[in-house]
């Protein structure tokens, strides 16, 4: 697979990476005839889905919309949010003929409608609120219901991204699994504060609380020793501080209160443990039970590289999640410089393995919100900007790239020839849509990934400079002539 940039015709470089626009991916006869279609005198709308249904989602009830023909009488109603209100408006819908429901991505309250609908046969269009507003007089909810019907039956909506069942189940356990950690580092800090509160200054020899040693003399300090040339007996033969040093910084003024809460942070932080432990098993057993789609190839032997940004207490210990992974997408995203086991596990929970829902690696990466936000006028940039998003996969994949800094990788030395030119932003940023666009090509196409290491990019990188010397040189009358290397 290669990794250099692939390079763009003229008129797409306002627009690198966004996805062509319809216009652009239209011939020149159906350009043609479009053009005809907007200059005539008929500016009446193309009906794409006559069997749409509006759906406005609400806390306590939903209002539905169907076209006038379909129910004459009472063509919009009202629905409760119980289950068996959901299950007679499914059955409502049947009856009128509906095959298409659009409704607004409202947080939680539209996913039992959106499952109870789906379960029932109905093509569901989870539609982006903003693409909706502007429904002009006063908004209420049976007029917004009508506008919800109008837009998808002329085609002024887009469906939006939603994960299969089957996904969707792996992401509610990764994402209460991640959770989990979160909550465990926070009670891994505010164990720090008590401590330091008691001038017991361990940050200074550990640098990990969670670790065998943090844990081990938290565990004595709460059975009660207070002798810290004892407690600095407990270090682990790693650490760099002597143990006369463990010892001072181990000294402190008890207090009954203080004590207390420490021993509450403790138990929680190992109560979260045995929540991801059971996570763990969940995810063990749901991965079990997946289609093999590596068709007996063998998983190659795992890369050594350099990611600082996850540990190993992190990864689940109960299984093998790489090569549970790799039995069911068929290939291995950890070969990817950069990507972990876990930013693998959040490429499939968050997305899947199924890529032909985009239709090129650049909607892909549009749906990341890592391409550049170009607002362009007269096919020139007036506007530069970022795509604020809060995409967990989004974040994983940033995390990925900052990982590169180091790695004498072909990546790295891309990420480091960026970071020079755009600053560590926008170099983050850059090669996380780099590394979306491997991943993209590896799921859709089960391409394989070989790193051909940062000399031969420096060397690729050198030849375009030199490319580039001689040109300029030409165009000002002159010639550069190569010397041998000192």
């Amino acid at each position: 697979m290669k990794t250099t940039r692939e390079r763009k015709p003229e008129k797409a470089k306002a627009a690198a990476g966004r996805a062509p626009s319809k216009w652009q991916r239209m011939s020149r006869k159906q350009r043609r005839e479009l053009t005809r279609k907007i200059q005539a005198d008929d500016v009446s709308l193309e009906v794409v889905h006559p069997d749409a249904a509006g759906i406005d989602i609400g806390n306590e009830c939903h209002y539905l919309a169907v076209p006038s023909k379909r129910d004459s009488e009472q063509p919009v109603r009202r629905f409760g949010c119980v289950t068996a209100e959901l299950q007679a408006m499914a059955e409502w819908l049947k009856q009128c003929g509906i095959r298409t429901g659009a409704l607004q991505s409202t947080g939680v309250y539209g996913i039992p409608v959106y499952d109870i609908l789906e379960a029932a046969g109905l093509e569901v269009y989870l539609v982006n609120a903003r693409e909706t507003k502007n429904l002009p007089g006063q908004k209420t909810d049976v007029q917004e219901s009508p506008w919800l019907m109008k837009l998808p039956t002329y085609g002024l909506l887009r469906n939006s991204f939603r994960p299969t069942a089957e996904i969707r189940r792996m992401r509610n356990y990764w994402r209460q699994r991640n959770d989990l950690i979160q909550s465990a580092g926070r009670h891994i800090q505010r164990m720090q504060k008590v401590l330091t509160e008691r001038n017991v200054q361990l940050a200074h020899g550990i640098s990990d609380w969670s670790g065998v040693t943090g844990q081990a003399i938290v565990k004595a300090i709460l059975g009660g020793e207070r002798d810290p040339h004892k407690l600095a007996e407990l270090r682990d033969p790693r650490i760099q501080a002597t143990p006369e040093q463990m010892a001072r910084s181990l000294e402190g003024n008890w207090q009954e209160d203080l004590l207390f809460i420490l021993r509450q942070e403790h138990e929680a932080h190992e109560f979260c443990h045995k929540q991801i432990a059971a996570c763990d098993q969940e995810l063990k057993e749901y991965l079990n039970q997946q289609e093999d789609r590596s068709q007996g190839a063998p998983l190659e032997e795992e890369k050594r590289k350099n990611r600082r940004h996850n540990k190993k207490g992190h990864k689940p210990q109960q299984f093998d999640m790489r090569e549970a992974l790799f039995r069911m997408t068929g290939v291995d995203l950890t070969r990817i410089d950069g990507i972990d086991v876990m930013t693998a596990a959040t490429v499939i929970s968050e997305a899947g393995w199924d890529m032909s829902k985009w239709r090129t690696q650049n909607h892909f990466v549009s749906w990341l919100r890592l391409c550049p936000d170009n607002q362009v006028s007269g096919q020139k940039i007036i506007g530069k900007g970022r795509l604020p998003t809060n995409n967990r996969l989004t974040t994983a994949l940033k995390i990925a790239a900052t990982s590169l800094k180091q790695s004498e990788t072909y990546l790295g030395a891309q990420f480091r020839r960026l970071r020079t030119r755009l600053g560590s932003p926008g170099a983050i940023q850059a090669m996380a849509a780099q590394l979306a666009r491997l991943v993209y090509g590896m799921l859709r196409y089960g391409m394989r990934y070989v790193d051909r290491g940062a000399q031969v990019y420096e060397e690729q990188h050198r030849q375009r400079q030199i490319l580039f010397l001689k040109r300029k040189a030409a165009e000002l009358g002159l010639k550069v002539v190569e010397t041998a290397a000192a």
